[in-house]
C-alpha cells in the first residue's frame, strides 16, 4: 500500500468504475514528434517580446509550484534510496528550494539575452540588386534522453522554446515523478497559441527505439547520463547525436604554481559537487611538488574532505594508497585518481590519453607554461587557474545548458542557444534570373550588417 501511495504502478486495482480510468490511448512516437514541429513553428512565428514572457511565464511558474515540485521530488528521492541506488544518482536527483530558485533565475536570464532567432550572420551583394542573407534558425525538433537529473529538464525545455525548437523528453525511471510535475508547470506556462505540445514527456522506456528511427521528423538528439547510454543511443538511430561519454576531467598543478590557490582549485573542482560531469577526476601533479611537500598538502586537502584517493603506479608508491584499476574511470563521488607527472608535456599527454576532452585546467603561475597547456590540450574547455565546475552553460552565460559536447562537429563544449541553431539563406531580389549567367554580373560584396 505504501508503494501504491508513492505512486509505483504495483499490485491489481478492483473498482466498479475501472472502466473509466482506461488510460486513454498515448499518441505514437511519429505523432508526437510531428506535434512538436507544428507547435515549434506556431512559437517561431510569434514575436521575440512574446517568446520572452513566455520564460518569464515559466519562471513565475516554477517559484509558485516550488512546494508541490519538491514534494514530487521527495517521493522520486525516497523511492531512489529505498532502491539502492548509487550515492551519486541520489544526489543527482535532489530538487532543493535553492535550485529551484536558481533554475527560475536562469529561466529569467535567458529571457533577456538576445533573440537568437532570425539573426543575420552575414549579408552580401550577389549581384547588383540581388542581396542573400544568412540568419540563424531553429534545428526543428530535438530529442533528449536524460538519466536521473530532473533539473536538466528545465534547462532543456526553457532552451528550447528560446531557440524556437520543438522537444521531445525522456527521462530516467528514478525521476517519473520529478519530471511529470515539471512538465506540467513548464506546458501550463505555455499559451495556446503554441500549444502545451511543443514540448513532449515520453514516458515508457518501450517508445525510445521508436523514435530513434525518426530521422525524418526528429533532428537531432541529446543524450545526458552514463557512457551506457551513450553509446547505445549511438549505435541505434541515423539522427546526429550530440553529447560527451564521460566526463573525465582533470587538473594539472604545475611545479610554478601558488600553494594556496592549488588547493581552493583542487578542493573545489572536486568537492563543489562531485557527481558532476565537469568535477575532477584525476589530479596530476609535478614531479618537483614532492620534494617540497606541495603534494602532501594536496593530498591532505582532499582526505581531510573525506575524498577516497586512488593513485597511478607513480603516485600510489609515493603515497602509499590503492593503485587505481584504471585512469580512464570517472567516479562521480567523493574519489579521484592521483599521479606524478614530469612535466607540464607528460600532463598533455597523460590527458589526452586518458582524458574524454571534456574540462581540463593547468594551476601555474608561469605564464608560458600557462599558454602551452591551453593552446595544446585538445578538449571542449581548457582553464587556467580557475576550477573546473566553471565548465557549466549558465557560468558561460549561456542562460542554461542543454549538455556539454565533446564532439568536433557542430556545437562543441557547454551548449546553449547557439548550440540549437542552424542556418537558412534568404534571398531578396528584383526580378534576377540565371540564364546561363547571361547578363548578370556577380558582384559577391559584403554588405555591412
Amino acid at each position: 500500500i505504501d508503494k501504491v501511495l508513492r505512486g509505483l504502478r504495483v499490485g491489481t486495482l478492483f473498482h466498479q468504475d475501472a472502466r473509466l480510468w482506461a488510460p486513454v490511448t498515448d499518441s505514437t512516437a511519429r505523432d508526437m514528434a510531428v506535434a512538436a514541429r507544428e507547435s515549434s513553428r506556431k512559437l517561431q512565428a510569434l514575436s521575440s517580446e512574446d517568446r520572452k514572457q513566455i520564460l518569464y511565464s515559466v519562471a513565475d511558474a516554477l517559484e509558485a509550484n516550488e512546494e508541490t515540485i519538491r514534494a514530487e521530488n521527495e517521493l522520486d528521492v525516497a523511492a531512489a534510496q529505498e532502491a539502492g541506488l548509487e550515492e551519486s544518482m541520489v544526489a543527482r536527483l535532489v530538487m532543493t528550494p535553492a535550485k529551484i530558485l536558481s533554475l527560475a533565475a536562469s529561466v529569467r536570464k535567458l529571457a533577456d539575452m538576445e533573440d537568437p532567432i532570425g539573426r543575420v550572420l552575414k549579408k552580401t551583394e550577389v549581384a547588383e540588386g540581388l542581396v542573400l542573407e544568412k540568419t540563424s534558425s531553429p534545428l526543428g525538433v530535438l530529442l533528449i534522453v536524460f538519466e536521473s537529473r530532473p533539473d536538466a529538464l528545465v534547462q532543456i525545455a526553457s532552451l528550447a522554446i528560446r531557440s524556437g525548437n520543438g522537444l521531445l523528453l525522456k527521462g530516467g525511471k528514478e525521476a517519473r515523478r520529478s519530471n511529470a510535475i515539471l512538465h506540467k508547470v513548464i506546458t501550463d506556462a505555455i499559451p495556446e497559441t503554441v500549444g502545451g505540445k511543443l514540448i513532449g514527456l515520453v514516458t515508457s522506456r518501450e517508445e525510445i527505439p521508436d523514435l530513434l528511427k525518426l530521422d525524418d521528423v526528429i533532428d537531432l538528439v541529446i543524450p545526458r547520463g552514463s557512457n551506457k547510454l551513450v553509446s547505445q543511443i549511438k549505435s541505434t538511430t541515423k539522427i546526429p547525436v550530440l553529447g560527451h561519454a564521460d566526463g573525465i576531467c582533470h587538473v594539472y598543478v604545475d611545479k610554478a604554481c601558488n600553494l594556496d590557490m592549488a588547493k581552493r582549485i583542487v578542493s573545489d573542482s572536486k568537492l563543489d559537487y562531485p557527481a558532476a560531469c565537469n568535477a575532477m577526476e584525476t589530479l596530476l601533479v609535478h614531479k618537483d611538488l614532492e620534494q617540497n611537500a606541495v603534494l602532501n598538502e594536496l593530498i591532505f586537502v582532499l582526505q581531510n574532505n573525506g575524498v577516497t584517493l586512488y593513485g597511478g603506479p607513480k603516485a600510489s608508491t609515493i603515497l602509499n594508497i590503492p593503485e587505481a584499476r584504471s585512469f580512464n574511470h570517472e567516479y562521480c563521488s567523493k574519489a579521484c585518481t592521483v599521479e606524478v607527472v614530469e612535466d607540464v608535456y607528460a600532463a598533455i599527454d597523460h590527458i589526452h590519453r586518458h582524458g574524454s576532452a571534456h574540462t581540463d585546467c593547468i594551476v601555474t603561475e608561469d605564464p608560458e607554461v600557462a599558454e602551452l597547456f591551453l593552446r595544446q590540450v585538445d578538449s571542449a574547455a581548457v582553464f587556467h587557474n580557475a576550477s573546473t565546475r566553471f565548465s557549466d552553460g549558465f557560468r558561460f552565460g549561456l542562460g542554461a545548458e542543454v549538455g556539454i559536447s565533446t564532439g568536433r562537429i557542430h556545437a562543441r563544449g557547454p551548449v546553449g542557444v547557439e548550440g540549437l541553431l542552424t542556418t537558412r539563406w534568404i534571398m531578396r531580389g528584383k526580378g534576377q534570373v540565371v540564364d546561363g549567367d547571361n547578363g548578370i554580373a556577380y558582384t559577391h560584396q559584403d554588405i555591412p550588417i
